[in-house]
């Protein structure tokens, strides 16, 4: 029997690896890897006992995108056929997108295509220094439409419109110079970093690290208005009163950790 195409580990400290699992052909994507991801995501989301998701890759590379025999079968597809199966692929991306955990990348290899938005996707990213991006759907005769609002979102429109209509390549630091990454660093360093994040991350609020995604979702991108600081009033007003936050409050007055 084969490997699963997703394999998932929940560690003790409450971190949770999300692995593709495809070596044999660079993690590209297929329905089944979709599907197997979206499920592991969504359980993830509702385990009280993960707070943060790490998604990694087997084998040299991180994704190499669309795989061609899963693309020479959707080719058959009437477009109907088509919009089914690209709507599995953008609902598991929007689950990524909106996990209330922290979600972090660890990019090595090439990720292409797809790739790139599994990695726009997540709230946080790091690169080893050899990694290569693209954004590579044209040289297909193809568009990155799914993840395109997960893209432009991580490295803004004029980025977007160089990298989606050239489908060059680029390396891990011109994807940290435009936003795409959050660190570079050496591929035997790449755990220690992660590991380093995950500690930080693990020390916050679960609830206020879901609220903060939450709050960036709604804010992000709107007018400065009277309705935008009521709303922004009311989120500070609703968490302070919460278990979370009266917990944290209290904690630090008294100088001690939170429970």
């Amino acid at each position: 029997m084969s490997d699963p195409s997703i394999v998932t580990n929940i560690a003790t400290d409450g971190r949770a690896t999300v692995t593709l699992n495809r070596p044999d052909v660079h993690n590209a994507f297929d329905d089944e890897l979709i599907a197997r991801l979206a499920g592991d995501l969504e359980k993830l989301d509702q385990d009280s006992g993960v707070g943060v998701v790490i998604l990694a890759a087997a084998g040299k590379s991180f994704s190499a995108g669309a795989d061609l025999n899963w693309m020479k079968r959707v080719a058959d597809f009437t477009e109907a056929e088509n919009l089914a199966d690209a709507e599995a692929m953008a609902q598991m991306l929007k689950t990524l997108h909106g996990l209330s955990k922290p979600t972090i990348a660890r990019v090595h290899g090439v990720a292409f295509g797809g790739g790139v938005g599994l990695v726009a996707c997540c709230d946080i990213a790091f690169a080893a220094a050899a990694a290569v991006f693209s954004l590579s759907e044209v040289k297909l005769g193809l568009v990155p439409a799914t993840i395109s609002p997960y893209v432009i979102n991580a490295i803004g429109e004029r980025q977007s419109r160089r990298y989606m209509l050239s489908a060059e390549r680029f390396d891990a630091a011109e994807a940290m110079r435009i936003g795409l990454v959050h660190g570079v660093v050496a591929a035997a360093n790449l755990d220690q970093v992660i590991d380093e994040m995950v500690e930080t991350l693990l020390a916050n609020g679960p609830q206020a690290m879901a609220e903060v995604k939450a709050m960036l979702d709604s804010v992000t991108g709107r007018r400065i208005d009277d309705d935008l600081a009521h709303e922004t009033a009311a989120l500070i007003a609703r968490v302070r009163v919460s278990d979370e936050g009266r917990e944290g409050l209290a904690s630090f007055l008294e100088k001690r950790k939170p429970d």
